[in-house]
């Protein structure tokens, strides 16, 4: 939801979601210790007692601004596992799956967001855990209901779904996350070599 708050002779203002996108930018633009409220207030145009009215506090803005991004994008992968359930061949199912993880979670602006919460994890460990639990840990549930119906349908060996899910997570984003996290750029290696260490170990 976009709401805009409006004073006479003045743009529209940045009210809920909208100015949680706006703080946002601010925060990966500037880091949460270079981040100001003023900063915000200007670019949302608003107030910045409209914006304390809305956040008490810095601390408490960031917050709600990583759980709006984490809820934003916490169905991104449905299509994706719905893709996965439906397909007749496994291995194919499992590397385009594999291609969408890799195009999403190595994204710019995902792999930006992460940086900033674990640049600030030791100081607000709640907003990480929440962060981990409404993005990570959601997606790896997902993956492994979609791969607990794969086993009954093409052998595929689920003794604990959601530890296969990550298992199968690290094996296609493990290293280029890592590499990505770091700023360096490296080719990562095929989603289908991923695919098939993952299969050698998982088929019945």
């Amino acid at each position: 939801m976009t709401a805009t708050t409006r004073a006479p002779g003045r743009p529209a203002g940045r009210t809920g979601d909208a100015l949680l996108d706006t703080a946002r930018e601010v925060f990966l633009e500037y880091g949460y210790a270079g981040a100001s409220m003023d900063e915000v207030a200007k670019r949302a145009r608003i107030s910045k007692a409209s914006l304390y009215r809305e956040h008490s506090s810095k601390s408490a803005l960031y917050a709600a601004a990583v759980r709006q991004w984490a809820r934003a994008g916490r169905d991104a992968m449905t299509p994706a596992l719905e893709e996965l359930t439906a397909s007749q061949d496994l291995r194919q199912g499992l590397v385009s799956l594999g291609e969408t993880m890799r195009a999403g979670i190595l994204s710019p602006p995902v792999v930006a967001m992460r940086r900033l919460v674990i640049a600030e994890a030791a100081a607000q460990p709640d907003v990480a855990r929440d962060y981990l639990a409404q993005s990570w840990d959601t997606n790896i549930h997902d993956l492994a209901k979609a791969l607990a119906h794969l086993a009954d349908v093409h052998g595929l060996r689920v003794d604990d779904a959601d530890a296969l899910a990550s298992e199968f997570t690290w094996l296609v984003v493990g290293a280029p996350l890592n590499a990505a996290l770091l700023g360096v750029e490296r080719d990562p290696p095929p989603v289908a070599r991923a695919v098939d260490l993952f299969l050698t170990g998982s088929l019945r």
